[in-house]
């Protein structure tokens, strides 16, 4: 009798209540949709902006999102000497919006004819906080980089010495090595053995692309960092080639397979301070980008966080974006921790299909494609 009074009540309860309650049961128990996303003001380790008329073209893209970045000295000719990233660094500043507030961290191209002394003085100079090490040929503008890698080896200890850190593009140029080997070879060459030589030498493995290079730094001591750019979270090699060919995702380091998209996913939103941000953003005209022989780089800056928090979001870490693109970095080069914010708004916009026009003509990565977060503030 008391179960049918029950029942009697359930059934005189209107239907709109029950599923207000339904509803409220539902919205209690799921995670609330991230609307905005605000972090502490990240910095970008490792960044191209060319300079002329490129420079000026695209720095404000970075210094909007950006408040330092780790400039790479790989132009034509090479910023090779102190004296020449000083130039360098005044042509960037003054390319900064005068409403905007952005820092250049100088690097030095490391060459054959680098000397004990430019490495003293760079250590000493406030200015300069790398040597960036370029196997010769491996990547654009390598021409000038050092061949024989253990000829480099009293170079590596002066940096040791002086507490400069050494930058390494981590790839063997070797004609025998395939190209989506390099980066694994490179580690078993001459990386291993690098390491074990210069204990205390500070050093980047910059743009790690496989579960090989992820294992290396992980297990290296803490001396060894590594940056990951936002297209190797995001993308495998059919971005590259499925389909046809897509010259704006080809980028050296190349795309590798899906297993080490995944791996450098889960390194970044691990909250291991060993792997933090670092673009690659790098420009090129349109027009040697599509050609017979395109150039290597993918151009991110106008984009980059957006495209580093879809990536984040994507295995439910956006509360690991901080971490990585905004303390991690600085913490590895001695830097204080930037004090200003940045929001991050869950919209839908288009990438426009161009930055630039005529004489500075640059497609970025994703033109004319919709992206889902953009940066407010």
């Amino acid at each position: 009798m008391i179960k049918n009074d029950i029942l009697k009540k359930i059934l005189l309860i209107p239907i709109h209540a029950i599923a207000f309650a339904l509803n409220t049961a539902i919205l209690q128990t799921t995670p609330k949709i991230m609307k905005t996303l605000t972090i502490t003001r990240p910095d970008d380790m490792h960044l191209h902006v060319r300079n002329g008329a490129i420079l000026k073209t695209v720095l404000p893209y970075t210094a909007q999102q950006f408040a330092r970045a780790i400039i790479m000295p790989n132009l034509k000719p090479p910023v090779a000497t102190v004296d020449q990233a000083l130039l360098y660094r005044a042509e960037i500043l003054s390319a900064v919006p005068e409403t905007l507030d952005f820092t250049p961290l100088m690097t030095l191209y490391l060459t054959t004819s680098t000397t004990i002394d430019e490495i003293k003085k760079a250590a000493e100079s406030e200015h300069i906080h790398a040597f960036k090490l370029y196997p010769a040929g491996a990547t654009t503008h390598s021409d000038a980089g050092v061949a024989d890698i253990k000829a480099a080896y009293a170079l590596f200890s002066a940096m040791e010495k002086y507490g400069i850190p050494l930058l390494v593009h981590g790839e063997a140029a070797d004609p025998d090595c395939d190209i989506f080997d390099r980066e694994r070879v490179f580690i078993d060459r001459y990386l291993l053995d690098i390491v074990k030589q210069f204990p205390e030498l500070k050093l980047v493995f910059e743009h790690a692309t496989t579960q090989e290079a992820v294992q290396f730094v992980k297990s290296a001591s803490v001396n060894v960092a590594a940056t990951i750019t936002p297209q190797h979270l995001l993308y495998n090699r059919n971005a590259l080639l499925a389909g046809g060919i897509r010259p704006h995702y080809y980028c050296l380091p190349v795309l590798k397979r899906e297993q080490h998209r995944q791996a450098l996913i889960n390194a970044a939103t691990s909250g291991n301070p060993k792997f933090f941000l670092g673009t690659d953003s790098a420009p090129h005209l349109t027009g040697l980008k599509e050609n017979a022989c395109g150039c290597a780089g993918c151009f991110s800056a106008p984009a980059a966080l957006e495209l580093y928090a879809e990536a984040f979001e994507s295995v439910n870490a956006l509360d690991k974006l901080e971490g990585f693109a905004s303390f991690y970095g600085a913490d590895f080069y001695g830097l204080p921790r930037n004090s200003d914010l940045i929001t991050l708004e869950k919209t839908a916009w288009k990438m426009p299909e161009r930055i630039g026009q005529n004489t500075t003509d640059i497609k970025p990565l994703r033109a004319t494609e919709i992206l889902h977060w953009k940066s407010i503030s």
